[in-house]
């Protein structure tokens, strides 16, 4: 019978702490500060995803992931820029917020394969851009951001301590059950706070575990691409973390779920 060393499980704590400690000072920094601040930071952060992408899917040719990342960032600034923080809804679709759609339809065309792959996925990676940039740098940003940042350090500790049946061991061999339904619980704690602290109703309290379901699917779409490129991170940016895509894969799934949602809630009201 195989023994595991207890420690192993928690061999990537230190960094992983650490840098989630520098990650949320410059987060912190940047709502604090506000526009254009923040709106920079989310158009870099976007851009670097955008560009780590691109080079997973074809590292042969990094000086067009150079320019899809430049113009995934320049996209999220210029959509950025035309977003009524007083009302975002109302600027949703525009001819600026259709910049975000030049970088995955342009990276179709320049990538060689997986073309679809890229499509969809970059496309998804500018919707939560869009997303970012419609909560602003606020309490909504803030409360969702908690409920990410919740979802993973319940699933992280849980799952680490309590071990069990694998959620989807081809695709992410670490993930259990007992870890992501703690996410859920986790999320579902921090909607509900959120509710009594007036940010969100209490039906919409009910779809934080939805919100960090999406997020933790969006951990595993990253990981089921990664696998099939053959790379576990998709760079070494961040010590403990690897890329900015596999820091914000999770926010990426929620920020794109949460966009969706938004846009089915208002074409149900307009009607």
């Amino acid at each position: 019978m195989k023994i595991s060393n207890p420690s192993t499980n928690w061999s990537d704590l230190a960094p992983r702490v650490l840098s989630a400690i520098v990650l949320a000072a410059i987060a912190i920094l940047a709502i604090a500060l506000g526009n254009p601040i923040y709106l920079i930071l989310i158009a870099v952060a976007i851009g670097l995803c955008v560009g780590e992408f691109a080079r997973l899917l074809q590292p042969s040719t990094p000086k067009i992931s150079v320019l899809l990342g430049g113009l995934a960032t320049l996209a999220v600034f210029v959509a950025g820029s035309g977003i009524n923080g007083a009302d975002p809804g109302r600027g949703l679709v525009t001819a600026k917020t259709l910049t975000l759609l030049i970088p995955p339809l342009l990276g179709a065309v320049l990538i060689k394969e997986h073309r679809l792959l890229f499509l969809s996925y970059c496309s998804l990676i500018m919707l939560a851009g869009l997303g970012f940039i419609a909560m602003g740098p606020g309490p909504v940003l803030i409360w969702f951001l908690m409920i990410i940042i919740m979802s993973d350090v319940a699933g992280y500790f849980v799952g680490r301590t309590m071990g069990g049946p694998k959620f989807w061991p081809r695709i992410s061999p670490k993930k259990t059950w007992s870890g992501t339904v703690a996410g859920w619980v986790g999320a579902l704690l921090i909607g509900l706070l959120g509710a009594t602290q007036g940010v969100f109703t209490p039906t919409e309290a009910l779809f934080a575990p939805l919100i960090a379901f999406a997020g933790q699917m969006g951990d595993i779409v990253a990981s089921a691409i990664k696998r099939k490129v053959g790379v576990k991170d998709s760079s070494n940016l961040i010590p403990g973390h690897g890329g900015m895509l596999d820091r914000f894969d999770a926010m990426i799934g929620a920020a794109g779920l949460l966009m969706v949602l938004t846009g089915a809630a208002s074409l149900f009201v307009s009607t």
